[in-house]
Order: structure tokens, then sequence, then C-alpha cells
């Protein structure tokens, strides 16, 4: 499977004028991690991407973050259905673009300690009660909240098994969040997430553009570059097969 893996991105490269690769965290389930990082082969006369990969929409030059939803995470159904349903429920603004913002990490970088990855995509263009609620959801989707009427979603049975419980840090993590005062901020995420797609309903990435505008902090050189701690991470969903 590997090896048809392999040459199915090899295949794909030479629609390009330079090589595109995977990253190692791609495929590390499927190498032995002892041995040699693999590599394609480098036909003479051709070059490792090291810029665009033109089987990508092409981002502007200072992207936004609705650039970002349009090229890089669309159609991303399951956040704006999660934020519509926020304001529905009435939440505040800020809330309500955590919902917008919670799996952002999913749909862009990477799925394992997606609440972690996501906070600190957004940490430093938000208010900071909603980097610790994006963070913190992570922990809290696990654990039920009669006050709020959270139950354990039916959705992790099917997908984990009845038997599976969440590690360690997981529980020390939802412990510390419990008795923190931003505790309801990250448990409406929860509350409003959606554990099924609903595909009767559409809810368009303009219908947040005000609530984008007044809450997130856009820069003015774009996202990933600005110099930001996180502004890496947004280069890499932004070229996500460059060598280096």
């Amino acid at each position: 499977m590997t090896e048809r893996a392999d040459a199915l991105e090899f295949q794909m490269s030479q629609e390009l004028d330079r090589i595109a690769v995977r990253s190692v965290i791609y495929d590390s389930g499927e190498r032995d991690p002892a041995g040699p990082l693999h590599r394609p082969p480098q036909p003479e006369g051709r070059f490792f991407l090291m810029s665009h990969d033109r089987r990508l929409p092409e981002m502007p030059g200072q992207p936004t973050l609705i650039d970002f939803f349009r090229y890089r995470l669309a159609p991303a159904s399951h956040l704006l259905q999660s934020a519509a349903l926020a304001r529905r429920n009435g939440l505040e603004e800020k809330l309500v673009l955590a919902c917008l913002l919670h799996d952002i990490s999913i749909l862009g970088f990477i799925r394992s300690d997606h609440g972690y990855w996501g906070a600190q995509l957004v940490e430093p263009y938000v208010d900071e009660e909603v980097a610790w609620a994006i963070r913190h959801h992570q922990a809290l989707r696990f654990y039920p909240d009669a006050s709020v009427g959270y139950d354990y979603p039916e959705a992790y049975r099917k997908l984990f098994g009845e038997d599976y419980r969440p590690e360690p840090h997981i529980d020390a993590a939802y412990r510390h969040a419990r008795n923190h005062k931003w505790y309801m901020s990250a448990r409406m995420i929860t509350v409003n997430d959606l554990y099924a797609f609903d595909p009767d309903t559409t809810v368009e990435l303009e219908e947040f553009t005000d609530i984008i505008g007044r809450h997130f902090r856009q820069p003015k050189e774009g996202l990933g570059f600005d110099n930001s701690p996180a502004s890496h991470m947004w280069r890499t969903i932004n070229w996500p097969t460059r060598y280096l």
C-alpha cells in the first residue's frame, strides 16, 4: 500500500515543474521509523518544490483568515454549522468565533491534539479567552456535563469503541479546566459542536465576516508573514508540500 501511495504521489508530482513530497508525519505510521527517510527519486533536470503547489489554489500575497477558509479549509461545513448553532443559541460573538475556529487544525494542519494546535494557530490574533476555550475543548468533549445538557457523544462510541477511556493527561486537563474561570466558554464549544454533518444545512462563510472583523486581529502583512509565534504554522498550511 505504501509503495502504491508513493507511486501515485510521484506520478502526481510529474504534473508540476517541481517535485512535491509529503511530510514525514503524513506517512509515519506506514513506514519503519528506524529505516531511512523516504525521498522520491530526483530525475535529471528536476528540482524539489520550494514554492506554491499548482495543485492547490494560490493564496493572495497577504492572506487573511477568510482566504484560508476559502482556499485551504473549504468547505468547512462542520465549523460553519457549529458557529451558526452557537449564534442561534445566543452566545456572545467571541465565543461564536471560538466555535468557528475550534477544529481549524483538523481541516488545515493536523488531527491529533487538534485543540492544542488550533489554539496555537489563533492565539496571537484572538482574545485570550477564545484561545483558552479552543485548547480546552480538546479534553472537555470526553466528559459530560448535565448542567448544560452535554452527554458523551454517541459518535465517539462508534469511532473509538465502548471501552475507550481518555489518557491521564486528558483527564488532568479536564480537571484543570473544570475549575477555571473560563470553563463554561470551553464547554460551550462542546455544547455547540456537531458530531455528525447535516447534509441538508448550508451555512455561508460570509455570515461571519463581521464577527471575524471585530474579533480576529488580522495582521496587515498577512497570516504567515507577520513574524508571530504562529506564523510558521500558517505558512505550512499555505505551502504544505514545500521540501523545506
